[in-house]
């Protein structure tokens, strides 16, 4: 039997519209991913009340240890965590192949960070230590926890204060974090994590890594009150920066692709 002329032009009709809308849609991008997170209230000035957590230094000989460390300008200005280095008459910088490559040193006075000098370096991670912080937001923290490639993510508490007790007795406003995932494989201490950059979603540093607390699940980073004095100035505003979105699929990728590039690198003391 044959079907009637308009039956078959609104089948082709049909048809045409069907694989018009299939082509826009293979044609339009995936949707966005969920936000990983709700980020809560901005987080608010130091204050006599933020809780304090005491750390006792102990006052024997400086001990060679091993850190991470991150390019803030290309002209070779790196920053550490200051305890990483005090004492150490020769810190360096790992690059790979068996070598590293000497550093100067410049301690902050009120702070638990050091920057490093060497003859040039690779392009600098972006600086936003003035950008608003929000209690829940995420951190990513790659570097060199017990002296192999790796990395935590985390999110913000609040505020604390980090009171030293013994050898550079002081308090430091600190910014505490839960840590809320890290390497597959990575159990036990952080050690070595300590000068770690702090990295936003955007892949930019807002903290330094300083300290852990391994049975409440925490890790410390500076605060934007003493990290921003202690860096003003060394990265100039035309400095050529990159920084590449950070999810919690992909930080492991980008901590890998950082470490490759040596924009984090691990520091060793080569004579203490």
């Amino acid at each position: 039997m044959r079907l009637p002329d308009w039956v078959v032009y609104a089948l082709v009709a049909l048809a045409l519209l069907i694989g018009s809308l299939n082509r826009e849609r293979d044609a339009a991008p995936p949707a966005p991913p969920p936000p990983d997170e709700v980020e809560g209230a901005l987080l608010g000035p130091v204050t006599p009340f933020d809780p304090t957590v005491i750390v006792d230094a102990p006052n024997t000989p400086f001990r060679p240890s091993s850190g991470t460390a991150f390019s803030i300008a290309a002209n070779g200005r790196w920053l550490t965590a200051r305890h990483v280095v005090e004492g150490c008459r020769q810190p360096a910088l790992v690059v790979g192949g068996g070598r590293a490559i000497a550093a100067d040193v410049r301690l902050a006075p009120r702070a638990d960070i050091a920057l490093l000098l060497t003859q040039g370096g690779p392009p600098a991670l972006p600086v936003a230590v003035v950008e608003p912080l929000r209690e829940g937001q995420r951190a990513f923290h790659p570097g060199f926890p017990q002296g192999r490639p790796g990395e935590v993510t985390s999110r913000l508490l609040g505020r604390e204060t980090l009171r030293v007790r013994g050898r550079g007795a002081r308090d430091e406003p600190v910014l505490a974090w839960a840590e809320v995932g890290r390497t597959e494989g990575l159990r036990g201490t952080l050690a070595g994590l300590s000068g770690a950059p702090a990295l936003d979603r955007q892949g930019r540093m807002v903290a330094v890594t300083i300290a852990e607390a391994p049975r409440r699940g925490r890790i410390y980073t500076t605060a934007p009150d003493t990290l921003g004095p202690a860096i003003r100035g060394e990265q100039r505003p035309d400095e050529p920066v990159t920084g590449r979105p950070i999810t919690v699929d992909n930080y492991g990728l980008v901590a890998d692709d950082l470490r490759r590039e040596l924009r984090v690198a691990q520091v060793v003391c080569l004579s203490a």
